[in-house]
């Protein structure tokens, strides 16, 4: 069976970004660095290829130069199990990023991510349909997302 792994492409930034991720989250490590020799497109002795392991998920990233920049086309979701890890990881992506809407954020290097408490899901996608609604309009109004405030809405409470 093949292995499939992401490959996200850098301006001059991917060895940067890997350290910055695997400082982020458990069981993550740089595994390789391979650097540009003598007549390749990049400056010799620079990283041309970083790769890492994301939580024992493998990623490669190159410096490929200004050429491609990420949308939001492609993001990571990160598994949260409440509140505590969603602000964990929010406050350590968002950290010189910008945060977006119903738990999206590009951190410092553009990449989008997406933080998901496990909530979200028994909110949105509970049996109530009037709270399915009320949840998915209380998750349309949050950057980050709430816990309590998604489970509030669902139940058709106010938030404490």
């Amino acid at each position: 069976m093949p292995k499939i792994h992401p490959f996200l492409w850098f301006d001059t930034q991917a060895e940067e970004a890997a350290n910055f991720y695997v400082s982020i989250f458990p069981n993550s490590r740089v595994l390789n660095l391979m650097r540009y020799g003598p007549g390749g497109p990049g400056p010799e002795g620079s990283v041309m290829t970083v790769d890492f392991e994301l939580d024992g998920q493998r990623v490669s990233a190159i410096n490929g130069g200004p050429v491609f920049h990420f949308s939001e086309a492609v993001s990571f979701v990160i598994d949260c199990d409440g509140q505590a890890e969603v602000d964990r990881y929010w406050n350590a992506l968002l950290e010189h990023g910008a945060p977006s809407q119903c738990g999206w954020l590009k951190d410092r290097f553009g990449f989008s991510w997406q933080v998901v408490p496990r909530q979200l899901f028994e909110t949105v996608g509970g049996p109530d349909a009037e709270g399915r609604k009320r949840a998915m309009a209380a998750m349309m109004q949050m950057n980050k997302l709430d816990v309590a405030k998604l489970e509030a809405a669902y139940a058709g409470k106010a938030a404490a």
